[in-house]
């Protein structure tokens, strides 16, 4: 109890990967782990699967096909770029301030792309960061969220030969907008703990730098992109300020009545691999070059199945 078992995994790891899965600020999510395996002497590296138009970058921002290296003086013609905005931040405070981007791309090239990342920083792990939980989704539930980058990023980290594979999910409750059960992604995780996948929750403390830390940088997202802030990461850093209710960040959510909740603070993590294995469909995105080739075998396996019914909370 004295150490989530999230810690415990990667205490012989040096070099770590937090990537974000599910695209956008997905990385943001990742920020306040990432503060702290600094504190604990760890190299972490970020990166992310970038909704931005990567194509527009000049030739000497990419290390290799697919992978891109985001740096604060990167040039780009994007006013989108999640990416850019976090390297810029982690630059202003001192932090190591290269942000690998990923662009939209099927399982075969990301996870060429992951496996360059690995070679090229000699990683130990990789941990996957979800803003939300529908990465934690077998495929049957009542509705999957936006899961097309969640499970690209999952197939492609499950076939790396990396020592220490982790999924952590931040934002419990967001996905309830995008039609997912979260009384299913409980089911879920009990199924994981069962088989020895599920590594525990935690909150982070409010008062800690990694919370401070994010809390700032997400701010900062939110002046470098107005118009299309975080819904994720703002509910996020309402929760962490102690909001609760139907708390109003940004007119992108207006018509919609929030639930901002200290459930929002907390992290899920489990085991990759084991996440992976329980995917009704995952090994049908092998071969995949495209994103919408995901989205169409996503969506030819739901035709398959007759999903399992929501249930609501009973209290």
């Amino acid at each position: 109890m004295h150490e989530p078992p999230l810690f415990t995994r990667l205490k012989q790891a040096d070099r770590i990967l937090v990537a974000g899965a599910g695209g956008g600020f997905d990385v943001f999510a990742g920020l306040p782990l990432a503060v702290a395996l600094w504190e604990t002497g760890k190299q972490v590296h970020l990166a992310n699967l970038s909704f931005s138009r990567l194509h527009g970058l000049d030739l000497e921002a990419w290390v290799a096909e697919d992978v891109a290296e985001i740096g604060p003086h990167t040039a780009t013609r994007d006013w989108y770029f999640p990416e850019l905005s976090l390297a810029r931040w982690l630059d202003a405070h001192d932090l190591p301030s290269t942000v690998y981007a990923f662009p939209k791309v099927g399982v075969d090239p990301l996870r060429a792309a992951y496996q360059v990342l690995v070679d090229r920083l000699d990683l130990d792990a990789v941990v996957l960061v979800d803003g939300g939980t529908d990465i934690l989704l077998r495929g049957d539930e009542a509705g999957l969220g936006t899961p097309e980058e969640d499970m690209a990023s999952l197939a492609a980290v499950h076939g790396l030969g990396v020592h220490e594979k982790i999924v952590a999910c931040l934002g419990f409750g967001v996905d309830a907008y995008h039609g997912v059960n979260h009384v299913q992604v409980l089911e879920n995780l009990a199924a994981l703990d069962r088989d020895g996948a599920y590594l525990g929750a935690f909150s982070i403390p409010r008062a800690s730098r990694a919370s401070q830390l994010y809390l700032d940088a997400v701010a900062h997202a939110q002046a470098d992109a107005p118009a299309r802030p975080s819904i994720v990461n703002g509910s996020i850093a309402a929760a962490l300020h102690g909001e609760v209710g139907d708390v109003q960040f940004t007119t992108r959510t207006s018509g919609s009545e929030l639930f901002i909740n200290p459930l929002m603070t907390i992290y899920f993590a489990v085991d990759a691999d084991g996440l992976a294995r329980r995917s009704l469909y995952l090994n049908r995105l092998e071969g995949t070059t495209l994103m919408r080739q995901i989205s169409s075998i996503i969506e030819h396996f739901r035709m398959e199945i007759t999903p399992r019914a929501p249930r609501a909370f009973p209290h």
